[in-house]
């Protein structure tokens, strides 16, 4: 599985990849914004997202919205990393069609616990 993470601040990302490395995952491509990160999954770069909601242009969600869009990338994995915790985005996420939320902070553990609760869920 090949994961692309996508948000703004290069710090995050390195958090993110450093806890995919932890939990065995060491395929992993990065995006600073949305419309470089949909440009990647069109192209088939990655096989999993990983997504911020807070990003400048093109947001998480925007994001997700044109991945489930595209014929191309509609059955994606994708997970949401976000600081954004009232029931109301996590609903807006879900009814986009998000597969898993993770609110920040968070850790490896959580991290992993998402990802194989996505893998192993049937469509």
């Amino acid at each position: 599985t090949r994961f692309l993470v996508v948000d703004d601040f290069p710090t995050m990302r390195r958090i993110i990849r450093l806890f995919l490395c932890d939990c065995g995952y060491t395929d992993i491509v990065e995006a600073a914004e949305g419309q470089a990160a949909l440009a990647m999954l069109i192209a088939g770069e990655a096989d999993f997202l990983i997504t911020d909601w807070n990003m400048p242009g093109m947001s998480g969600l925007e994001l997700l919205l044109e991945v489930r869009a595209n014929p191309a990338t509609r059955n994606l994995p994708v997970l949401m990393v976000t600081a954004e915790a009232k029931h109301e985005r996590i609903e807006e996420a879900t009814q986009a069609g998000v597969n898993g939320y993770v609110v920040k902070p968070f850790t490896a553990q959580i991290l992993k616990q998402k990802i194989d609760e996505i893998l192993t869920s049937p469509e």
